[in-house]
């Protein structure tokens, strides 16, 4: 979970030109669906900001998914607090 994911034409008709999302996939649905394809939920992202635009539910094939690898470099986890030093401490 966390991933993010380009969906685009290739994952389904409905996303295909201009329509193209980004999506930061919260769970994966685990109710059958047609072979090849799944419910993914997650929140539509913002490329230029990396912003968290909307609440999404989308109806996908797995094949057509393309999946931005995680990068160890980037933000800290959500659940822990920033650091703050002070001078003198």
């Amino acid at each position: 979970m966390g991933d993010l994911v380009l969906i685009d034409g290739r994952a389904s008709v409905q996303f295909g030109g201009d329509r193209t999302l980004w999506l930061r996939v919260t769970s994966i649905c685990d109710k059958p669906t047609y072979h090849g394809w799944v419910w993914l939920t997650g929140y539509s992202i913002d490329p230029a900001s990396g912003k968290a635009l909307a609440r999404r539910e989308v109806f996908v094939q797995i094949a057509g998914l393309q999946i931005r690898p995680r990068t160890t470099d980037s933000a800290p986890p959500r659940n822990v607090a920033p650091v703050m030093r002070r001078r003198g401490v």
